[in-house]
């Protein structure tokens, strides 16, 4: 059986490297746009304000997008490194889309990204516009590209596994990219990279109107990124309620977790606002409930039930049980691909199959399983619920925490009155609020899938490779140290492009330039 130290130190790695590659990701989406929006307005007026801006702004998108990808090559090669079976047991599927976003979002984006520092003084202006959508679009693109390949992990169609090969295969590739998981997961997690943009003009922004500095710059920074964060923040609220329609379906476990739904309750469900789940008793100690919320944004109906956990757990024990008779029939097949009475019996049993596997936790050969441990993998589908439950509830919090700061920003923009000192505060203080929320939305999707890798076919704790403790160990904190270090350069960098503002760039025509600039700070500023 693997090691469980093995395993956990494999999730904490990638864990750690998958949430600092998304501290870049989302504000390079959202950046982009802006970017490309106030590019538009120059282009349409002339007005050299709005250049300066384009090219202040771009500088800093340029310095995110060369840490997003720095930090997100690095992911890769951890697939090979530290999950060589879950590469081999499902590459077929889950490379399709990696290798597409290489080959295509990717290298469209990181081209365009080029001409967009060193086209300024080569190319018309329209064409330079052209350009910079271009770099947007990359951007969208490659964001696609990996939530499909996300997307089918959290919900696993198009593809069957062969018996002949042990391995996953596709069988219908416009499934595993029409997957609705991943396209809700695409909209919901483009759109709160959006916000993520937004937040950062409008903290800048307000940091340069509270000193007095660059304040036409600022001015007009500070109201597109209002109007742009209210219709950012509001489709995230809609888009995450769709997102977490879609679990309803294939994550019915994942969606109990999130609300600490013990019991199966007469439809419709009610919503636990508050409480204190218990793993132990199994209860949520001082819950605050909304009468029907649950069951309408669940079901969309008022007669649909919302199953619980306790259902669902004995829902995986009769899973379990038929993925025996699954793996019984696929051991047979190993040693005769000819016996034809148990191809019949894998066929009709073949979507349990992983239900059988979560049993190698417990013993090596699933078939001599007790009933006590075909009891404890059922119970072992069931995630942390605390974790959970108070991780999406922050997130929720803070989209809406998000929404109201641009409003109320958008509302002073568009008085004719100067704009309180407060709201600049605000601003700053609203600054790292969409950083949280992506990275405890991205928690609440992962954690909440646990323990499976792939929901419904491998355990987590099947996937992995056959590597020491100690390398993981000594890769973990050389991956802190690098990350650590570039942590610091970028916010050496961002600080410095900030302090000089517009000045950073002035007339430079090149990206090339404006990092020669940047790179000459002064050891002792």
């Amino acid at each position: 059986m693997t090691n469980p130290l093995l395993v956990e130190l494999s999730r904490l790695q990638f864990a750690l490297t998958a949430m600092y590659h998304f501290l870049f990701v989302p504000l390079t989406l959202g950046l982009s746009v802006l970017v490309a929006m106030m590019e538009t307005v120059y282009v349409m007026t002339g007005r050299t304000i709005w250049r300066d801006m384009t090219k202040f702004w771009g500088l800093l998108f340029g310095i995110n997008f060369v840490l997003g990808v720095a930090t997100g090559i690095t992911m890769e090669f951890e697939f090979g490194m530290n999950w060589a079976f879950y590469s081999h047991y499902v590459g077929d599927i889950f490379g399709a889309p990696l290798a597409i976003e290489g080959l295509m979002a990717f290298f469209l984006e990181a081209t365009f990204v080029g001409l967009f520092f060193f086209g300024w003084d080569r190319m018309s202006s329209r064409a330079h516009l052209v350009v910079t959508w271009m770099v947007a679009l990359g951007s969208n693109l490659s964001a696609l590209w990996i939530l499909i390949a996300n997307g089918w992990m959290q919900n696993p169609v198009g593809a069957a596994f062969n018996p002949d090969t042990m391995r996953m295969e596709v069988m219908d590739f416009a499934a595993v990219l029409l997957n609705p998981t991943a396209q809700a997961k695409f909209v919901h997690t483009v759109s709160a990279g959006y916000v993520c943009g937004a937040a950062f003009v409008l903290g800048i922004s307000a940091f340069y109107l509270l000193r007095g500095r660059h304040i036409e710059l600022a001015k007009r920074s500070f109201v597109i990124a209002a109007a742009f964060g209210v219709a950012a923040a509001s489709s995230v609220i809609v888009l995450g309620d769709q997102s977490g329609y879609t679990i309803t379906d294939n994550q019915k476990m994942k969606l109990a977790a999130m609300e600490a739904m013990w019991q199966t309750e007469p439809a419709p469900a009610s919503f636990t606002a508050f409480g204190i789940p218990d793993m132990q008793a199994h209860s949520t100690h001082y819950a605050i409930e909304i009468p029907w919320v649950m069951g309408l944004i669940g079901t969309r109906s008022i007669d649909e039930q919302v199953p619980g956990i306790f259902d669902l757990v004995k829902k995986a024990e009769d899973r379990i049980r038929g993925g025996l008779v699954a793996y019984d029939a696929l051991e047979k097949l190993k040693k005769n691909h000819a016996d034809a009475d148990a191809r019949a019996v894998f066929e009709k049993t073949r979507g349990d199959l992983g239900f059988a596997l979560l049993l190698k936790r417990y013993v090596e050969n699933p078939s001599l399983a007790t009933a006590e441990q075909i009891h404890d993998a059922a119970w072992s589908t069931v995630p942390s619920v605390p974790s959970i439950f108070f991780a999406f509830r922050f997130m929720v919090v803070f989209g809406f925490a998000l929404l109201a700061v641009f409003v109320i920003a958008l509302w002073y923009t568009m008085r004719e009155a100067e704009a309180p000192r407060w709201l600049f505060r605000l601003a700053l203080v609203a600054f790292p609020l969409p950083w949280l929320a992506v990275e405890l939305g991205w928690f609440v999707a992962e954690f909440g899938r646990q323990p499976w890798i792939i929901d419904g076919v491998l355990p987590t704790f099947l996937a992995t490779s056959e590597l020491g403790v100690a390398d993981l160990i000594l890769t973990i904190i050389g991956f802190t140290a690098v990350y650590g270090v570039l942590a610091v350069i970028e916010c050496r960098l961002m600080l410095h492009a900030i302090g000089n503002g517009p000045d950073a760039v002035g007339d430079m025509g090149s990206f090339g330039q404006a990092t020669t600039a940047l790179g000459a700070v002064a050891p002792a500023e």
